[in-house]
């Protein structure tokens, strides 16, 4: 782009000036590699990666004067530049760093970069005013590099990032990315992924189906992202910079969300990680008091409620995975017996009232932390706590506190035990009434921990069974407050959003399979996709991907921690899944079809095998699951 004059574009943002259009007809992306035409400059820009460091390629029309801009001001969605520092090191190095705060209050990103030709002049601007020298700190900051005329070949850029210091970014960069092989990378890019994504081999005909399936598959493995450079510093929850080579540590915890069914799924495809995030969620602890509930970047954001730390952490101790279970139950065990975001309230009432609440979300709160005490109470059993398992195990009945047999719905509750006025199972007042991102008729089913004492408060099986089929073709006015999260809607369950990712394999659990292959299959089929509309609601890193990874082998957690998942309806064929110790778990759907969704029966290793769920250890021991379809529902387990 040369020696490019920033000057104001057409929106109030003045950086507009040196944006560009794109045809998505020059757009090629794929894992490992992206590349796009800049309409506005004719320049060629295609990107790979390492895991610390970006590999970047600018091919600049003949003709016309090379030059790159490192804008520092801008970042994603409402994370804004407090401070930025940038220097031209010698006529082939540029290093600086980027402090803003967003969603993560103090998120720093130090860089250093080296181009493979050398710079001829380089400007430093603070917004669009230049500045003099080759070194700025600024917060609207931006450095122009700017390269010889007669350039014949295109101009190389590897940078390195770190959390910790510019030297650092430097050592990652140069660990990572000595050369100047820019194919070879994107190759090696490209096979490391083709590894992970490997960890699950399906066998279709179905081509969109398959397309969509590993593009789900590759979203769940996004997050958790690697936090720690090359030589074991890493920026830790304290803010401080720590130093362990021992493990590999991680950020991006979306946990409200991934303790559903993408973190179950890692710890099936990616046990060689699991440890790990275990001993970044222990050391989280140790620095900021207690377990993440949404980390990123080093940051404790604090977005959503509950604990969803304990059951993510719960699981892989339950699990068996080598972990200090000791530190680990202490982390738990601490963050649950906390005074901070209602735990106070919850552990003087049992249950959250509205009315003392401030921060409102008081049922949602209530509901989340009492699942998570149901996890940390298998874990005191486990490790020999029995007061403490007999003590979590009672919180983990906070539900009960909040059903109205009246309305027959979980409903706000007073300090005084009475229920909120104005009752609508419908409404949802976004950040605004005892709900987070939902209402009443979807977290009704927010009880995992015990689906049989849902059962009993709902009057048994059969009204149990009439309330769910209600849930799915039920249909009411949410208000124009209501959460925009609420998407995917069949009747009131919403697929879109995480707090009822459970609820099609509840009517399995009550003995009615076919229902859930009836909803597992519409979902599956209706709301996911491989167009660039293919998801009915917000990733959320992962877990909307998980549930259809998870779903389409023909099964899912209910209970996060339980160590057992529910048999709905398998999608395809064949599926090999590659778990620990290098072992392939084969599920094979015999005469399946989209007629044929109803499971009739079940064979696990040659043997019958009449259950509605496989254990987590069966599965990692690897073998062989059978699947024999049907087109008519069957009652296929004891």
């Amino acid at each position: 782009m040369g020696d490019v004059a920033t000057t104001r574009g057409e929106l109030p943002d003045e950086a507009t000036g040196i944006y560009s259009y794109f045809d998505r007809a020059t757009e090629v992306a794929k894992a490992g590699y992206y590349s796009v035409v800049l309409d506005r400059f004719g320049i060629q820009a295609e990107l790979t990666a390492t895991p610390r460091a970006g590999f970047h390629k600018y091919t600049f029309p003949k003709g016309e004067q090379p030059g790159l801009l490192i804008d520092l001001e801008h970042g994603i969605g409402w994370d804004r530049t407090i401070d930025a520092y940038i220097v031209m090191e010698n006529d082939t190095v540029v290093s600086g760093y980027r402090r803003s705060s967003g969603w993560a209050k103090d998120q720093v990103v130090y860089f250093t970069a080296i181009f493979s030709k050398p710079v001829k002049i380089f400007k430093v601007f603070d917004g669009l005013e230049q500045k003099e020298g080759q070194s700025l700190k600024a917060r609207k900051l931006y450095g122009q590099a700017v390269f010889e005329d007669d350039l014949q070949e295109p101009v190389l850029v590897k940078a390195g990032f770190s959390a910790v210091s510019r030297d650092n970014a430097l050592e990652n960069l140069l660990t990572e990315l000595p050369g100047w092989d820019f194919e070879g990378t994107a190759i090696a890019a490209d096979q490391s992924w083709n590894e992970q994504l490997n960890k699950i081999v399906i066998q279709t005909a179905d081509v969109a189906a398959k397309r969509t399936f590993y593009t789900g598959l590759y979203h769940t493995m996004i997050a958790p992202s690697l936090f720690h450079d090359v030589n074991g510093d890493y920026r830790g929850a304290d803010y401080q910079v720590h130093n362990d080579t021992s493990y590999t540590n991680y950020t991006t915890f979306s946990l409200w969300d991934t303790y559903r069914a993408a973190q179950p799924l890692m710890t099936l495809i990616h046990p060689e990680m699991v440890p790990d995030v275990a001993q970044t969620m222990i050391n989280i602890y140790q620095q900021q008091g207690k377990l993440p509930v949404w980390h990123l970047m080093g940051n404790e954001t604090d977005c959503m409620v509950g604990n969803p730390g304990i059951p993510v952490l719960a699981d892989i101790v339950l699990k068996g995975y080598k972990v200090d279970e000791q530190a680990a139950y202490e982390a738990m065990k601490q963050s649950a017996m906390l005074d901070e975001r209602g735990l106070d309230l919850y552990k003087e009432h049992g249950f959250i009232p509205f009315d003392k609440h401030v921060e409102r979300e008081s049922v949602a709160m209530g509901l989340e932390y009492a699942l998570a005490d149901w996890s940390l109470a298998q874990v005191a059993k486990k490790l020999g706590f029995y007061e403490d398992h007999s003590y979590f195990l009672e919180r983990s009945n906070a539900y009960l506190y909040y059903f109205d047999s009246t309305s027959g719905f979980i409903r706000g509750r007073s300090s005084e035990g009475a229920f909120r006025a104005d009752f609508n199972p419908f409404k949802s007042v976004h950040m605004g009434d005892d709900f987070c991102e939902g209402n009443a008729w979807q977290y009704l089913w927010l009880v995992p921990q015990d689906v049989d004492g849902l059962v009993k408060l709902l009057g048994g099986k059969d009204a149990f069974v009439a309330k769910l089929d209600t849930l799915f073709v039920a249909e009411g006015d949410m208000g124009e407050a209501a959460s925009s999260d609420i998407t995917g809607l069949i009747g009131q369950y919403a697929h879109g959003n995480e707090p009822g990712h459970h609820i099609p394999y509840l009517y399995a659990m009550v003995g009615e399979p076919g229902k859930t292959a009836d909803v597992v299959h519409e979902i599956l089929t209706t709301m996911y996709d491989d167009t660039p509309e293919g998801l009915s609601g917000n990733e959320d890193v992962g877990q909307m991907s998980a549930w259809y990874i998870l779903s389409s082998m023909g099964f899912y957690p209910v209970e996060p921690a339980g160590g057992q998942y529910i048999f709905g309806r398998p999608m395809f064929d064949e599926v090999a899944l590659r778990v620990k110790g290098n072992k392939i778990f084969h599920i094979v759907a015999h005469n399946n079809s989209s007629a044929n969704k109803y499971i009739q029966r079940i064979v696990l290793n040659g043997v019958d095998h009449p259950s509605v769920s496989i254990s987590h250890e069966a599965i990692e021991r690897g073998g062989k699951l059978e699947f024999y379809m049907g087109d008519t529902p069957v009652h296929y387990f004891e």
